[in-house]
């Protein structure tokens, strides 16, 4: 997975998510963090609307749920974990906010490079050739 990030800082809620979701992705990794909060923040429904609107994958300091189905469609998902029961529904959160997760500041326009061994993160994008 590679692309220009978003940022959402989520609080333990998916309604600003789901907003999100609902704008073009235009290639983007939506970089979520859920701020401790347990709760599931993506499942599989969210997951294909983030497909179909254009984004790029996603990169959750937090849980997802429907782990099964989330492996079947074909966007990538990094979470610290699968939890059963879903986020809440309230609002909470705000987007395009520069996170710091694991002791990297990632800010919206920054670039991600994952794959099965790490993240790579940087301000511009970088020549993979």
């Amino acid at each position: 997975m590679a692309g220009p990030i978003a940022t959402l800082q989520a609080r333990g809620c998916n309604l600003e998510l789901r907003e999100q979701l609902d704008q073009p992705g235009l290639g983007r990794i939506l970089v979520i963090e859920a701020g401790g909060d347990p709760g599931a923040l993506l499942g599989d429904n969210l997951a294909i609307k983030a497909l179909v609107n254009g984004w790029a994958g996603f990169f959750i300091n937090g849980n997802v749920r429907d782990s099964r189905a989330l492996s079947a469609i074909d966007l990538p998902v990094l979470a610290l974990g699968a939890w059963p029961a879903r986020s809440k529904n309230g609002p909470g959160g705000r987007g395009d906010v520069t996170l710091e997760i694991g002791g990297a500041r990632l800010s919206p326009g920054n670039w991600l490079y994952a794959d099965a061994d790490g993240v790579l993160l940087s301000e511009v994008q970088l020549n993979t050739n």
